[in-house]
């Protein structure tokens, strides 16, 4: 499949990311999943080595580089055996500045990007709310304008690197009286008086920081507005293609990861004079895994190309995101039972993968949200348009 895909240049770029997750990160794991944070100190080390910039430009840092280097990070990542840790440099490097980085001013970037992409500030998205999910229309944090600055007020929950980050792009109302286009994004730095946050306790993506933040009369420079005033409900619903391209490329590589250390196990484990590989049975349901991850594989590939081109692809994002959240989790749930009893103890790594995989549905918009969004496309004829392109 990837044969023609990938050039001499991204397949060294592999081998290179590969050897340094395998050093600083996968040994790691075991301990950052006990203690529920990954410490600070890895953003530092990935940033050096140009990790955490790959598709901004080298004036912030970054690599400058092509698409399909960010496909094969995102991979790499998803295949180190724990997702808390996929999400949390996901969303560093492509969710806590991407905003800022289409729309926000340059001193923005050079205050927030720069540090960013360097691994010296940790970033993270602030939208969903205890009473706002998938309909981002109904958040209720507010900014109020007091002249020199907003006044924020109201709580974000299920923020990744939200514990422990630096800043925020934060999802606001700063016209209440105007729906979705009252809303706005603004950066917030997370050590300002008023912002506290509690630690989220979770089934799975234990490494991952997760909090729930409150903001109590925070002040935050103007500016610190990110794009316009009152658009921030269309920049954040172009950002979800990039988040739902994000986590489909992380669902397929968690997948094969997935079906990669049941095979290992199947070849190793004996039951009645022989491996499990062995048995005709089992054989056959591994093949079908492999042969449905390889579908959604192929296709992943073919909207990453898409993307890479600029193409805005909402559709195909949906699709995505729709399908392989779904695979992952029958996948890790058919690999657990080629574990046996081995499969429900927390010491063997397809049971984290198995935990891991179950949010995968949910995260992003659920399966149910991108169904309706198909709906639309196929009964309503709806046609989405990009905002930063028009």
């Amino acid at each position: 499949m990837s044969k023609h895909f990938f050039t001499e240049e991204h397949n060294l770029f592999r081998t290179s990311l590969k050897e340094f997750l395998q050093r600083e990160v996968v040994p790691y794991i075991p301990k950052w999943e006990e203690e529920h944070r990954i410490p600070k100190s890895i953003w530092k080390k990935m940033g050096d080595m140009g990790y955490l910039g790959l598709m901004y430009p080298e004036k912030y840092g970054g690599m400058d580089l092509d698409f399909i280097y960010s496909l094969i990070y995102l991979e790499e990542t998803a295949k180190v055996g724990a997702a808390g840790f996929s999400a949390s440099a996901g969303v560093q490097s492509y969710m806590a500045f991407a905003h800022i980085y289409e729309v926000g001013s340059d001193k923005l970037k050079n205050k927030y990007i720069t540090p960013g992409i360097a691994g010296d500030k940790l970033g993270c998205l602030g939208i969903t709310e205890p009473g706002a999910g998938s309909d981002v229309g109904a958040i209720r944090t507010t900014a109020v304008d007091n002249g020199d600055n907003y006044v924020v007020n109201g709580s974000k929950i299920f923020i990744t690197n939200g514990f422990q980050g630096d800043f925020i792009t934060l999802a606001v109302k700063t016209d209440t009286t105007k729906g979705v286009n009252g809303i706005s994004l603004m950066v917030v730095d997370l050590d300002s008086k008023g912002v506290s946050r509690s630690l989220l306790s979770k089934v799975g993506y234990h490494s991952s920081a997760t909090a729930e933040l409150f903001f109590e009369d925070v002040l935050v420079p103007k500016e610190n507005l990110v794009g316009e005033l009152g658009s921030g409900f269309y920049y954040i619903m172009e950002s979800f293609q990039l988040e739902r391209l994000m986590a489909s490329i992380g669902n397929v590589a968690a997948s094969e990861y997935a079906i990669d250390i049941t095979l290992k196990y199947m070849n190793e484990r004996s039951t009645f004079g022989r491996t499990l590989d062995k048995y005709q049975a089992l054989r056959h349901e591994m093949s079908d895994l492999y042969a449905d991850v390889f579908m959604a594989k192929s296709f992943i590939y073919q909207i990453v190309k898409q993307y890479d081109n600029k193409e805005y692809i909402v559709e195909e994002c949906t699709i995505a995101k729709l399908k392989t959240s779904e695979l992952v989790k029958r996948v890790t749930d058919e690999c657990l039972q080629m574990f046996g009893g081995f499969g429900y103890m927390d010491d063997y790594e397809i049971s984290r993968a198995f935990r891991d995989a179950r949010v995968a549905p949910i995260v992003g918009g659920t399966t149910e949200i991108m169904r309706e969004i198909l709906s639309k496309i196929i009964f309503n004829d709806t046609k989405y348009k990009s905002t930063y392109k028009q």
